[in-house]
């Protein structure tokens, strides 16, 4: 094959934007939700939601996505993947509606965790369709424009959602899917082409349910210390025996002759250093965006609808700087793009420290627009790196193992950095409550959202709670920052040893002599 050919499919930058259409629906409910939280803690406006239920509103999600991610992906790659594109966007449309008129909140945590399932089939596929109907050679701008689509989703979730809440019910956070969902529909079942691996070999059985099975529990014990304190045995038995369960699956993966994953791969370099690096980031930014929606709502007192625009320059920075890594990685390589971004998102990660109850708010976001443009540089060569080690054929299990991790990582971020948060708040707020009824005191102790609950109640001493709280918080946010800060910088020494410079992309022309497989687009 001559080496100017290109090998994509003539319609890719059409399947792209559907492509980019089905990834909103997923990120935009995230994003959304976020801004809802206060809301849905009304008992007036919203569910009556405590702060543990808020959590396993996203948590739930979290869940079933993380463990169904891997073998999703992996069933796509077999299946169809526009199939399982299809029917993950149908069923994430139905959850939405059922989640749009939950009645309780035990209700919503359960459809959220069906739109979880939704989500698992969504998004792997929507990245394997990427390698598939591209060109190596166009793949990583490609990926670019992908991860630029996820700021897009950023931006326009909070803002989205705020104004919705301002004029309409909570539920419509959650209608607001169905349209996009029927809208990716029909678009999927006219412009995608249909690609499956045309090797397939047997399912691996075994493997697919010790994934799910490693991943469902891990990921329990994880969000269930993070909400209640990782001294309980039954959070260690979780975390524990998912660790044992995905040992097994390693070494079950090693002997078999048709592993679902080849684990041999996380010894290539250009595959395990950007897996690790996802991993690193996630758990870092989404600690401190759980944490940044309350400080904006409680401490500062702005709106969902205003909170949302102070997101904003997060998200302009992943929708400026995404779609340019691609040229950046080309020019200076992967490895020092990746390490500029992890620069730039340690510094704004670490900058929140000094974020207090009367900083200008204009700071807040001037580091979220920093971290924003950091991480647009981290993930694409990172994603580019992690797919360019499979054959296209695979890219479904590339995909999947990235989107786990990030996944898994995320819940852990969520899960630790807020029983720290927790841990800190409760700690400094204690001393200021003790004169309280023991009702009030719990609420208060429990978290800022119970302080400004039940303030209202205290007449003339509720601006001291409520100043106390403020602090308290404040205090614990620093705590969580400065953490995620470090974790962050974890992530240097991964990409200063094995990300791969310059030469491996300039060589990444090399999968497009495979012409049955790009006769698979």
């Amino acid at each position: 094959m001559e080496p100017h050919e290109n090998t994509g499919h003539p319609r890719r930058w059409a399947i792209l934007g559907v492509l980019v259409i089905s990834l909103l629906v997923v990120v935009l409910d995230n994003t959304i939700l976020n801004v809802a939280l206060r809301t849905l803690a009304d008992p007036v406006h919203g569910l009556g939601a405590s702060q543990g239920e808020l959590e396993w509103a996203i948590n739930s999600y979290t869940l079933v996505f993380a463990g169904l991610l891997f073998t999703f992906g992996v069933l796509g790659d077999r299946f169809g993947r526009k199939r399982f594109l299809m029917v993950g966007l149908a069923l994430f449309g139905l959850a939405s509606l059922l989640s749009a008129y939950a009645q309780d909140p035990g209700q919503l945590i359960a459809t959220r965790a069906l739109m979880g399932v939704g989500g698992a089939a969504i998004m792997p596929v929507t990245l394997s369709i990427i390698s598939n109907v591209f060109d190596p050679r166009e793949r990583a701008k490609a990926i670019g424009v992908w991860a630029g689509a996820v700021g897009l989703a950023v931006a326009i979730g909070p803002v989205l959602g705020g104004a919705l809440l301002e004029h309409y019910w909570w539920g419509s956070v959650f209608l607001i899917n169905v349209p996009v969902v029927v809208l990716g529909v029909v678009l999927v079942a006219a412009l995608v082409p249909e690609s499956r691996d045309p090797r397939p070999g047997r399912v691996d059985l075994l493997g697919v349910l010790l994934s799910v099975v490693g991943l469902v529990a891990l990921t329990y014990g994880i969000i269930d210390g993070g909400e209640h304190g990782f001294d309980r045995a039954r959070v260690w038995v979780a975390i524990l025996g998912g660790l044992a369960v995905l040992g097994w699956f390693v070494s079950h993966e090693l002997r078999s002759d048709h592993p679902s994953l080849d684990v041999r791969l996380f010894r290539v370099p250009r595959f395990a250093a950007p897996v690790a690096l996802v991993g690193l980031v996630f758990f870092a930014a989404m600690g401190v965006m759980f944490f940044g929606a309350f400080y904006l709502q409680l401490v500062r007192g702005y709106s969902p609808l205003e909170s949302g625009l102070l997101f904003l320059p997060f998200a302009a920075a992943q929708l400026i700087f995404a779609p340019r890594s691609a040229a950046m990685v080309r020019r200076y390589g992967g490895r020092a793009v990746a390490a500029v971004g992890l620069l730039l998102t340690a510094a704004a990660l670490g900058a929140f420290v000094f974020i207090d109850a009367d900083t200008p708010i204009w700071i807040f976001s001037a580091l979220g627009f920093v971290q924003g443009a950091g991480m647009a540089n981290i993930m694409p060569p990172a994603t580019e790196s992690i797919m360019s080690a499979l054959p296209r054929e695979k890219a479904g299990v590339g995909s999947a193992v990235s989107n786990t991790v990030r996944q898994v990582a995320g819940a852990l971020g969520v899960a630790v950095l807020g029983s720290v948060l927790s841990a800190v708040y409760r700690n400094d707020v204690a001393s200021t409550l003790s004169g309280l009824p023991a009702p009030v005191r719990d609420a208060a102790q429990e978290s800022i959202s119970g302080a400004y609950a039940v303030a209202g109640r205290l007449g003339a001493g509720a601006p001291r709670l409520i100043a106390a709280a403020n602090d308290s918080f404040v205090s614990a946010m620093h705590w969580a920052a400065g953490i995620s800060a470090l974790v962050a910088l974890l992530g240097m020494g991964i990409v200063l040893r094995w990300m791969p410079g310059r030469p491996v992309v300039e060589t990444e022309s090399r999968p497009a002599a495979e012409p049955e497989l790009a006769g698979t687009a």
